[in-house]
């Protein structure tokens, strides 16, 4: 089937493939999650099914911004199966969103990506990406 937007439904092998990210404690509010952001117009949870499977999801954010003309789009987790990999379904939903980010007028698509996640790493630079080296963040809880 390839790229769909994800269903509530999709939760419980969003949350496996979460976990794969080292994520283990989303099942307890993952459902309500999806739900929240399949019902924002700034939000795409996308999937990517194989076989009648999911095997992969990206979700995507559009961000608008006020000093500049184009919004950005912000990758915050990205997941494809440790079985599924090297098949290019990675990159597959990574130009999709590249795709949904130009349509939306969006003139860049930055990802937060930790330091741990080497292959990642080379994953988005073989996309084009490039560092951009400050990210300050501050815990609220």
């Amino acid at each position: 089937m390839g790229i769909r937007r994800a269903k509530v439904d999709d939760w419980k092998r969003v949350k496996q493939l979460l976990e794969q990210l080292d994520y283990p404690e989303s099942g307890l509010f993952l459902e309500t999650k999806i739900k929240t952001m399949l019902g924002d117009p700034n939000e795409e949870l996308l999937v990517y099914e194989l076989e009648a499977e999911v095997v992969a999801v990206m979700s995507l954010h559009f961000i608008p911004q006020l000093a500049l003309e184009g919004d950005f789009a912000r990758i915050s987790y990205f997941a494809v199966d440790k079985i599924a990999r090297d098949k290019g379904i990675g990159r597959e939903i990574e130009e999709y969103c590249t795709q949904l980010a130009k349509d939306r007028k969006c003139d860049r698509l930055e990802v937060h990506c930790h330091s741990r996640r080497v292959d990642a790493h080379r994953f988005y630079f073989r996309q084009g990406y490039v560092e951009s080296p400050k990210y300050l963040i501050k815990m609220l809880v």
